[in-house]
């Protein structure tokens, strides 16, 4: 099924971007950057155009895509832009291009690269428990975005490079977030927790941030889902058919927020409430997830119709033309997180999740938006 208005609007924000000022990187724009460096915001995009020209054959996306990402790396496989003693898990995000380049077209300075990303998940902090803390500055927090930033990427270094000697590592890692951060009332999980239960925004009881964010929400279904398809199911079929269970009951919990629209409000639990609105970046995720998994056989065919609806939702509701004829998506959340402890305006509120800019064209909402629409080609075919 394909959409040649999806088509020209990602030409157009192609033809608006350089190698180092993406047109998809609100964030580096509002802050003045000359460039954007690596973090996981270009890493949404550059994999969305790697997904959308497997999908199309389209050779211009691979060809950015590929030019982006070799702009940065460098012969001995260091990274521009990329410090792996940060320790911030949302930069392990973009690793996730170099496995698909490196099949593409075998340059050996992305394999080199995938190594020293893999360098950091080796060495990054952990909770008592085995869990990654999201970044160096964030010591014992668990966020679900971090959950997507991570654990594909590891999932799909140990598959392919280390023999799978870490699955057990990757399991326990999910059930963990399932047996602190999921709500049994209605299914869906908190934003973050904090095992040291320190952290302003937290409960001093549980260590759960206050709300449930659709965003972080749609980041973990596509952790869970990302994470099973690089998984060799043979190899650990047990926790493999679990961690699969705990995505069909996610699936189900957020169906149950849906919007009658058909997209999700950026506080899903919340809809109707005063400020809320309907969000396109986690809405989009959701289509995808949602579609990809009827796909993959992880979920029936009568969870097509839902995510179709949203994802439609989504083109009526925030894929606009400007007076110059320009196409932009909008209704995408900035950005949303929790501290930290020098800025407490982020104490995981209502009020904050409101506060936070919506903006159009960001690479949060775009990158999801455009995998959603790679699902949506495949149904044509």
């Amino acid at each position: 099924m394909r959409n040649p208005m999806i088509e020209k609007y990602l030409d157009e924000l192609i033809e608006r971007s350089t190698l180092d000022v993406p047109a998809w990187n609100i964030e580096k724009a509002k802050a003045g950057a000359t460039k954007s460096g690596w973090n996981y915001i270009d890493g949404c995009m550059i994999l969305a155009m790697l997904e959308t020209y497997a999908t199309t054959g389209e050779q211009k996306y691979l060809d950015f895509a590929d030019a982006f990402i070799d702009h940065r790396v460098q012969e001995d496989g260091t990274i521009d832009g990329y410090d792996p003693e940060e320790y911030n898990i949302d930069n392990v995000n973009a690793g996730k291009t170099l496995f698909a380049l490196y099949d593409i077209n075998g340059k050996e300075k992305y394999r080199k690269a995938i190594d020293l990303i893999y360098g950091q998940i080796q060495n990054q902090p952990r909770t008592e428990e085995g869990n990654f803390w999201h970044k160096k500055i964030y010591p014992n927090q668990v966020w679900l975005d971090g959950m997507y930033m991570g654990q594909p990427f590891y999932m799909e270094y140990e598959t392919r490079f280390n023999n799978k000697k870490n699955y057990d590592d990757i399991f326990h890692q999910f059930f963990n977030v399932v047996k602190h951060v999921r709500d049994p009332k209605t299914g869906l999980y908190y934003h973050a927790y904090d095992a040291s239960r320190a952290s302003f925004w937290c409960d001093k009881e549980t260590g759960l941030s206050q709300n449930f964010w659709l965003r972080a929400l749609g980041w973990f279904s596509m952790a869970l889902l990302d994470t099973l398809t690089k998984c060799d199911r043979d190899a650990a079929p047990e926790k493999y058919d679990e961690l699969k269970a705990v995505f069909v009951d996610f699936m189900d919990s957020m169906l149950k927020y849906q919007d009658e629209s058909g997209m999700w409000y950026q506080l899903p639990a919340r809809g109707g409430e005063p400020g809320n609105y309907l969000e396109t970046s986690g809405s989009a995720i959701m289509a995808y997830s949602l579609l990809k998994a009827v796909r993959l056989g992880f979920l029936p065919e009568s969870y097509r119709e839902p995510a179709i609806r949203d994802f439609n939702a989504i083109c009526d509701k925030y894929l606009t033309v400007n007076e110059a004829g320009e196409l932009h998506l909008g209704g995408i959340c900035l950005v949303a997180g929790l501290g930290p402890e020098n800025n407490p305006r982020r104490d995981g509120s209502y009020e904050y999740y409101m506060s936070e800019p919506i903006v159009a064209d960001d690479a949060k909402g775009v990158g999801p938006f455009l995998l959603a629409y790679t699902e949506v080609r495949r149904l044509g075919e």
